[in-house]
């Protein structure tokens, strides 16, 4: 049919999934020319009733030879690749981007700060494979849970509430709740530490700011997910931003011993320890949990082609956002060992202390730098670590809490411990501890879910798949438990 603009009499400001079908009932009756009235319109395809995205929401000049009808305002909405015309297919493809992103944040939150700056002061670039090794495992995994959410359209925790017993589901929505708040500690004492360095805050003050930041862009979640995502985005960016002007602050890399530290190998006292420690705290279960549910009703495809093309679009979202994470990472492992990699300097963990030395060493832009890119990564990790305990009680448990009364449940933890003034380094070291019981059992149901043809049909694993996710789990699974050990041992030492 034609495309037009109808008038805003006769459609409402906005549709939704379950009320696009029965307004499109008749529609062709209601349909006038295009007034050319409205900036911005939304766009329901007829063909299955769904919306399309807000990122693509097209001016009426731009509808012409669509199968859709547009209608005044934006709705949440969703659209494939092969709906829109050659010339503004580059639109779709871009829209279907981001996902990964977000989740990424998770692989660059302020424990992976303190993990990798403590393996450069300690053993310079030697540890430079671990990292990348860590990536590649982070873009299997998030593949893995975001091709879950594309071919059933419901999220892991959902799909564990059907397979599993309602004990075994109690179980692991136990397990994840606690991840998710030891994880959203982390993070929230982070970005208070990050607003203490740059603007000088009080940790208890900063930790309310944090706070009501973390308010705001979860509220943009609920308005659209697309700008949700944006945002993530943006805050994703300073973090990168802030450690490529340090990589360059931090003067001439050794690029030899870099290449060198690509090659796999354990040497000297304690590279075991860190080494586990980078690789240990790579997976975020909160993450495997969301990125599964951030594809929910995102797309729907109509063919085995069409799932093919979001397949690969996927692909490509998880390894162009979690690289953008790993180079992260070795950014910051390669500052550290190009400052403070030598006697006197070696031992350095602490945030505040990484953050004075850098001012001492690489100057105040530098300091300014670290405090930004830490204040960004603990905002935006912080508000994906809430979203994720939503997803995780809404499909283990079918609960369904108020996303700003979880807020205030998980912050409180946080601000206690700002309030107290308790050691932050510390605090992130108990988080891992906890973090790291909660590994196999999102990583487990994973495997078993995304191999299931019955749930996955055409997009099943192949044996290959499969069997790298099983190696893939074993690895992190194994080293989380040497990781749990050792720092139980040194703290009862």
């Amino acid at each position: 049919m034609d495309v037009a603009s109808t008038p805003e009499s006769v459609i409402p400001d906005s549709i939704s999934e379950n009320d696009s079908g029965a307004w499109a009932e008749g529609a062709e009756d209601r349909i006038s020319a295009i007034s050319g009235t409205h900036a911005e319109v939304a766009v329901v395809d007829l063909a299955y009733s769904g919306p399309v995205p807000c990122s693509l929401a097209l001016r009426p000049g731009e509808l012409r030879g669509l199968p859709v009808t547009a209608v005044p305002g934006r709705a949440r909405e969703r659209v494939t690749p092969s709906a829109l015309r050659p010339g503004r297919r580059y639109r779709a493809a871009l829209s279907l981007l981001g996902p990964a992103f977000v989740v990424s944040v998770a692989y660059v939150d302020p424990g992976n700060f303190a993990t990798n700056f403590a393996g450069g002061a300690e053993h310079g670039y030697a540890l430079a494979w671990v990292v990348v090794m860590a990536s590649v495992m982070a873009v299997l995994v998030q593949y893995l849970a975001a091709k879950v959410g594309l071919s059933t359209g419901r999220t892991l925790p959902e799909l564990c509430r059907d397979r599993f017993g309602r004990r075994a589901n109690a179980l692991l929505w136990v397990q994840a709740e606690v991840v998710a708040m030891a994880t959203d500690l982390a993070e929230f004492v982070g970005a208070a530490v990050g607003l203490n360095l740059v603007f000088g805050v009080p940790l208890l003050a900063a930790g309310l700011i944090t706070a009501v930041v973390a308010f705001v862009i979860l509220g943009l979640e609920q308005r659209c997910r697309r700008r949700f995502e944006l945002a993530i985005i943006a805050l994703l960016t300073l973090v990168g931003a802030g450690f490529g002007y340090l990589f360059l602050a931090a003067g001439e890399q050794r690029y030899g011993q870099l290449a060198a530290g690509l090659a796999p190998r354990l040497s000297g006292a304690g590279t075991l320890g860190l080494a586990v420690g980078i690789i240990g705290a790579t997976v975020m279960p909160h993450v495997v949990y969301l990125h599964s549910a951030l594809h929910k009703n995102r797309t729907r495809a109509t063919g085995r082609g069409q799932r093919r093309r979001l397949l690969t679009a996927n692909k490509w979202d998880c390894i162009v956002g979690l690289g953008a994470a790993g180079l992260v990472n070795l950014a910051m492992l390669c500052v550290a060992a190009a400052l403070f990699h030598k006697p006197g300097l070696a031992g350095i963990s602490d945030l505040g202390a990484v953050h004075s030395h850098l001012a001492t060493l690489a100057g105040g832009g530098a300091a300014l730098a670290f405090g930004v890119a830490l204040m960004a990564s603990g905002l935006s990790s912080s508000s994906v670590g809430t979203y994720a305990g939503q997803v995780i009680m809404a499909g283990f448990m079918n609960w369904h809490v108020p996303l700003a009364a979880r807020r205030l449940v998980t912050m409180l933890p946080s601000l206690i411990i700002l309030a107290l003034a308790v050691n932050t380094t510390q605090a992130l070291v108990y988080s891992q501890i906890v973090l790291s019981f909660g590994i196999p059992f999102a990583l487990i149901p994973l495997l078993l879910v995304s191999r299931d043809r019955a749930v996955m049909t055409d997009m099943a694993n192949r044996r290959l798949t499969s069997s790298l996710m099983l190696l893939t789990t074993i690895i992190i699974t194994a080293l989380n438990l040497c990781l749990l050990y050792g720092t139980i041992t040194s703290l009862i030492a």
